[in-house]
């Protein structure tokens, strides 16, 4: 299984900062406990050693005599160093500064044995170890006096603190709670305007009024959401130019249209009249596509709460009046907010597109609500599925209207789909033929 991690910003953040900070205890850990246990070598095993000493000078100066067994300390002479008895690991480095104390000290220490252990009970002067419950820290220490003896000294020391690794713990703990806490304010104080910005662009699809963020955060992120909010801005008003142009080339061409149109009626012979007429009437409904598409999405009509299935009953009737082979079937009405108009266009794109390519046209209102239409004809290649809805894509060569027009159907409907915040999916029926689903939220869509 493939581990993942966060995805958001706040939450790589915080683990960034975590793993950081694990490291950088980690490595502290390591230092404080090995100088913790220098001085704790250092702090317990020198009284043990001072008293030692002492022992070597009393038992030196009263001819191998140890002295008198003390609270922690107990002496005895023996024939060897019963160190060498126990089986413990001697200790170099201890050994080596106890000699250098002897020395000090003026006592001839030929040898020296010295180690240490824990819950370290008693010897016996064969060397035997009794042991006993409750850890402690016990210090053997063992030097061959002048006369060939041995000076044994087992000599109690207090241990290391029990607790430093519980409040190297805790202290740890408490690092993490304020270091995440302030990392995660200050996240925050980045994060929340860059939410800001995702969902402004998430709603702003150049309709209505430009959505505004409002400029907090570092000054970095305020300089970002005030340059936003000047691109929403600057957007806007292209959009607006685009539909004053498009109004305007609308209009010119129009007139023109209809002159030559009028035109053409009183031209001979009949068949040129026809073509010509045929091309004016071309070119004119391309010119109202192309206009439809253009302005789909921009604020040209109220959204009104409907009876999707109701207002598609209506479609279908005129259809059938007509003499088109169109189905309907209704399911449990469906309101949703919608540009009636334009939904209408959407819808009579779709069915027009059926009854061109597969005779006949099979529509549905489904839960959703999603406008469903079957058709009989010969599909679409599944690499041109995503394509096909494109503006000016067509599969047939021609643009002619009679095989399809000029590609621009099955975009005004996707247009209008979105532009209501739903979708248009098409996908090939098993059975053959194709299917073309317009879903459309029943919440209130965008305004359009």
């Amino acid at each position: 299984m493939k581990l993942t991690g966060p995805r958001s910003l706040l939450g790589q953040m915080l683990l960034l900062i975590g793993l950081a900070l694990l490291l950088a205890q980690a490595v502290n850990f390591a230092f404080i406990l090995n100088e913790q246990q220098k001085l704790g070598l250092a702090q317990n095993e020198g009284p043990a050693i001072s008293r030692f000493v002492q022992a070597a000078v009393h038992a030196s100066a009263n001819g191998g005599t140890p002295p008198r067994p003390g609270r922690g300390a107990n002496f005895t002479v023996a024939e060897q160093a019963l160190i060498d008895r126990t089986g413990l690991e001697r200790n170099p480095e201890l050994e080596r500064r106890v000699a250098a104390l002897l020395a000090e000290a003026g006592v001839r220490a030929r040898q020296v044995r010295a180690a240490t252990t824990v819950d370290f009970g008693r010897f016996d002067p064969d060397g035997r170890l009794h042991r006993r419950g409750g850890e402690r820290q016990v210090v053997l220490l063992a030097t061959e006096l002048r006369n060939g003896a041995w000076l044994n000294g087992r000599l109690e020391a207090p241990r290391g603190d029990p607790w430093l690794i519980a409040r190297l713990l805790a202290a740890t703990v408490a690092l993490y709670a304020l270091v995440l806490a302030a990392a995660w304010w200050i996240a925050r104080r980045i994060v929340r305007p860059v939410r800001d910005l995702t969902a402004a662009a998430e709603r702003f699809h150049g309709r209505s009024e430009p959505v505004s963020v409002e400029p907090r955060g570092p000054a970095d992120i305020r300089r970002a959401v005030e340059a936003f909010n000047a691109m929403n801005r600057r957007v806007s008003t292209l959009l607006d130019e685009k539909d004053r142009m498009l109004g305007a080339i609308g209009h010119d061409l129009r007139t023109p249209l209809a002159s030559i149109r009028i035109r053409a009626e009183s031209m001979e012979p009949d068949e040129d009249r026809e073509r010509l007429i045929g091309t004016v009437e071309e070119m004119a409904a391309t010119l109202e596509d192309i206009l439809v598409l253009a302005r789909t999405g921009r604020p040209r009509e109220e959204m009104r709460p409907m009876d999707i299935a109701a207002l598609i009953d209506a479609l279908v009737e005129d259809y059938r009046e007509r003499g088109c082979d169109v189905s309907f079937e209704a399911g449990p009405p469906q309101v949703a907010e919608v540009q009636p108009n334009l939904l209408r266009r959407a819808v009579r794109n779709l069915i027009d597109n059926a009854l061109r390519y597969g005779v006949r046209a099979r529509v549905r209102v489904l839960g959703g609500p999603t406008i469903s239409i079957d058709d009989d004809g010969p599909g679409v290649p599944e690499s041109e599925l995503a394509n096909v809805v494109e503006p000016f894509k067509r599969l047939e060569g021609s643009r002619s209207r009679e095989t399809g027009g000029a590609g621009l159907g099955l975009a005004i409907a996707k247009a209008v789909a979105e532009a209501h915040g739903g979708s248009l999916r098409l996908s090939n029926r098993p059975e053959g033929g194709l299917t073309a689903m317009l879903a459309i939220p029943t919440g209130k869509g965008e305004a359009a």
